[in-house]
């Protein structure tokens, strides 16, 4: 499908202003990995693995550091603003540049109404008796969805004139998250800590190592560590991506893995001997970290938590509702959307019709998925399907393009794509039965518009993107089949029982990646390779 110009009179995706330095692009990745999912990540995977849950962090930031290899190199050597969406395109051509750009649009738009949502969450926990009607324990209450909207403007409002208020706001913001959590670990530990609960009640892994592979993918870790794409999709707006870009991302990673290590092990024990009779798994809490402090007499850290609550979601928010803007814009250039999405503000620099369009998404999903926990499994099992292609556009584009210079290149990319592959797909086994199949689901609601978009071309060289496609359906297909049959761990019927259902996953989708690095073409990348030599004066090709 060829892509689609802008419209007349508009201004092009290469318009964006690049405003952005490389601290501004480390907090935006800061801020977008450090938002709800510290508020409520440590109680969810303690409830799923219990004290092993600390291995969950560890193992989930590992992963997560070996896809955004790829990325890392992708985003350098093509800086466009909404890139996450466009790699797939470049290397496959229309059929896997839809899928994985559509499942990844999901993952990262839905992030902003669950952002409104810990916050309204947070709330419930006050002593007066309005707040604590508005969520009851499962989903919001009509006010809390009310003011969980009213929040989702707010992101929006400032995002809509410029992308400097935008970082300006953020940087300021990234600077409460880091200090609310550090007082968050020290005042914990200080006071309540007891470290027979990582031994009792079950012991360190009460619920088996199967538990702490499912609590990577849908208790928070994997939601949490997806904001690495942030930079990438704003990359556009750097003023020198191919340094920037690779600080930022690699970066942001490790310092927010710290943080998580650090918040996950106070949780763990200042939770009280009375809330584990019922072990690890009966914990209910609104307000996790608050409840903890009210508990432990630290009035005035829960205090600060219940403001933070606003803060930490708030500057994770604003940073979505700018990249998904800029991943509609790279999905029309695409071919998928209407024009009128990829207008970009002449004087602002910002695609001001996308930030509408997914102002109505959100709301979608605030009022279809009323609850911080069910949104996030959701969000995490999309955002696996979207890595899985990555890794293979970044194989295929160092054989289709070669001559061009890479500012970021990933090390050992033979060995990293693939294995960074080979664990995208293990997350999404462990993400269990039904729920890989449900959100698999979900991404098949968008084809329709791919076809209605092939369609209104007559399907006018389609075959060899179809061709070059199908490798990721059949992948897809093969995903869900594994995950029914898998063992019962993972929610599956027990057919395949456990430890060689991981191996099967392992092994297939090693050939699967194989597979999709075949099926890549040069006819898509060929001619996006001027157009990456143009975006910064030192891609030019070799030779």
């Amino acid at each position: 499908m060829a892509n689609a110009s802008p419209p007349s009179g508009s201004a092009s995706a290469g318009d964006y202003r690049r405003r952005l330095g490389t601290f501004s692009l480390l907090m935006v990745g800061l801020s977008s990995i450090i938002g709800s999912g510290w508020l409520f990540g440590s109680w969810k995977a303690a409830k799923v693995a219990g004290p092993a849950a600390l291995f969950a962090w560890i193992i989930g930031a590992g992963i997560m550091i070996l896809i955004a290899l790829s990325y890392m190199e992708l985003g350098s050597l093509f800086p466009k603003s909404g890139g996450m969406v466009r790699y797939a395109q470049y290397s496959h051509g229309s059929l896997v540049g839809f899928m994985g750009g559509w499942s990844n649009w999901i993952a990262i738009v839905s992030v902003i109404p669950i952002e409104a949502e810990a916050s309204i969450q947070y709330m419930s926990s006050w002593k007066w008796h309005w707040a604590k009607g508005l969520y009851d324990g499962k989903e919001l209450h009509p006010m809390g969805l009310a003011l969980a909207a009213v929040l989702v403007i707010v992101y929006f409002l400032l995002n809509y004139w410029t992308v400097k208020l935008y970082a300006m706001a953020n940087n300021f913001i990234m600077i409460v998250k880091f200090l609310v959590p550090a007082l968050t670990v020290i005042g914990l530990i200080a006071s309540g800590f007891h470290g027979s609960n990582f031994t009792h009640h079950g012991g360190f892994a009460p619920y088996g190592w199967a538990a702490v592979l499912s609590a990577i993918a849908t208790s928070g870790v994997v939601f949490a560590f997806n904001g690495f794409q942030s930079p990438i999709n704003l990359a556009g707006e750097a003023r020198n991506p191919g340094r920037s870009v690779p600080i930022a991302l690699i970066g942001a990673l490790v310092i927010a893995a710290l943080v998580y290590v650090g918040l996950q092990t106070a949780f763990l024990g200042a939770v009280p001997g009375h809330l584990l009779g019922h072990g690890w798994s009966g914990i209910d809490l609104n307000s996790p970290f608050a409840d903890l402090a009210i508990a432990w007499n630290l009035n005035w850290l829960a205090v600060t938590l219940y403001a933070d609550a606003f803060v930490s979601p708030s500057g994770t928010g604003m940073t979505y509702t700018a990249s998904t803007a800029r991943m509609i814009q790279g999905m029309k250039e695409n071919g998928y959307f209407p024009k009128i999405l990829g207008r970009v503000h002449p004087k602002y620099g910002i695609p001001q019709p996308a930030m509408w369009f997914n102002l109505a998404v959100s709301f979608v999903f605030l009022f279809t998925f009323r609850g911080w926990g069910s949104l996030a499994e959701v969000i995490s099992v999309a955002t696996v399907i979207s890595y899985v292609t990555g890794p293979v556009s970044a194989m295929v584009l160092r054989r289709t393009c070669p001559d061009l210079k890479r500012p970021a290149p990933a090390p050992a990319l033979k060995i990293v794509a693939p294995a960074g592959f080979m664990f995208a797909s293990l997350l999404l086994y462990w993400s269990k039965w039904p729920l890989t199949g449900e959100v698999i689901g979900i991404m098949a609601l968008g084809l329709p518009i791919y076809l209605f978009y092939g369609w209104r071309q007559r399907f006018a060289g389609w075959a060899p993107h179809l061709k070059a496609g199908i490798w990721l359906v059949v992948y897809l297909a093969w995903m869900v089949l594994l995950s029914a049959l898998g063992s019962a761990k993972f929610g599956g019927h027990d057919l395949i029982p456990y430890g060689v259902d991981m191996g099967v996953v392992a092994v297939t989708s090693l050939a699967f990646y194989a597979w999709g690095v075949r099926s890549g073409w040069a006819g898509p990348s060929r001619e996006v390779a001027g157009e990456a030599a143009a975006a910064q004066p030192d891609l030019a090709p070799v030779g």
